[in-house]
């Protein structure tokens, strides 16, 4: 399994699970042309589309998705936030699984500034079970069994309170970012407070542009971990998204 990067940034976030058979999107947030230029325009090898919330950034795209005969699925406030009634919006129960193809899918909850953000365990007989976690400052689970991740490390606190004592970023600006996304540290913490024994891959996503620094975040999870750590650059690609490394 191949784990393709179309963007992660506050610009827009949109990944894809695929193989020689078979793709699953996960966010809608850039223009449908670049999702289908890295599916190679292959799109009756879609499964289907995750959405977990209904930001600009990650779910812009979703109509496009859905016209162009793809289900997605996401949290029924989402799709309400949305004022979207298509067939093709399939709404979700959290912590039911529910069949996406040959991926396995269960929804959890996430604290965002939004109606009904959701995370997602995704399980396929070739990467295992996926961590999909973003956009959320918190979240009080823990997680048997994961063997890739992919985990927001938005923002570092440090870069935050000094552009605040510069008087580059207003309270109110700082304080949207503190209450809705996940700190390099809450990151690390979060990784920690698992079992990371069989994970593979721990991909960081939704990096902020100004607030972030993905050498230093790379290297500190890395360390932490001691696993494999990736930065989710818009165009990159995870050859060996797998249950193991062989």
């Amino acid at each position: 399994m191949k784990l393709k990067i179309i963007g992660s940034s506050s610009a827009g976030n949109c990944y894809i699970l695929e193989n020689d058979k078979e793709a699953l999107i996960i966010e809608a947030g850039v223009r449908f042309e670049k999702i289908k230029k890295a599916l190679n325009f292959q799109l009756s090898k879609v499964a289907g589309c995750l959405l977990t919330h209904e930001h600009g950034d990650h779910a812009k795209g979703v109509n496009e998705v859905m016209a162009a005969g793809i289900d997605v699925y996401s949290a029924p406030g989402t799709f309400e936030v949305l004022k979207i009634n298509n067939h093709r919006a399939k709404k979700l129960t959290v912590g039911q699984v529910f069949s996406v193809g040959s991926f396995k899918v269960i929804a959890f909850d996430v604290n965002h500034d939004v109606r009904q953000p959701v995370g997602f365990i995704i399980n396929h007989e070739e990467t295992g079970n996926v961590l999909f976690l973003t956009d959320t400052y918190y979240v009080s689970n823990k997680f048997k069994n994961i063997h890739n991740i992919l985990i927001e490390a938005n923002y570092c606190l440090d870069i935050i309170r000094r552009k605040v004592d510069e008087g580059r970023l207003k309270d109110f600006l700082k304080d949207r970012v503190i209450q809705s996304h996940m700190s390099i540290d809450t990151c690390r913490n979060t990784l920690l407070a698992n079992d990371l024994s069989k994970v593979n891959n721990i991909v960081l996503i939704h990096l902020s542009d100004s607030n972030s620094n993905a050498a230093e975040f790379q290297q500190k999870i890395s360390r932490a971990t001691g696993k494999t750590v990736h930065i989710a650059d818009a165009g990159i690609v995870i050859e060996n998204f797998n249950k193991t490394p062989f």
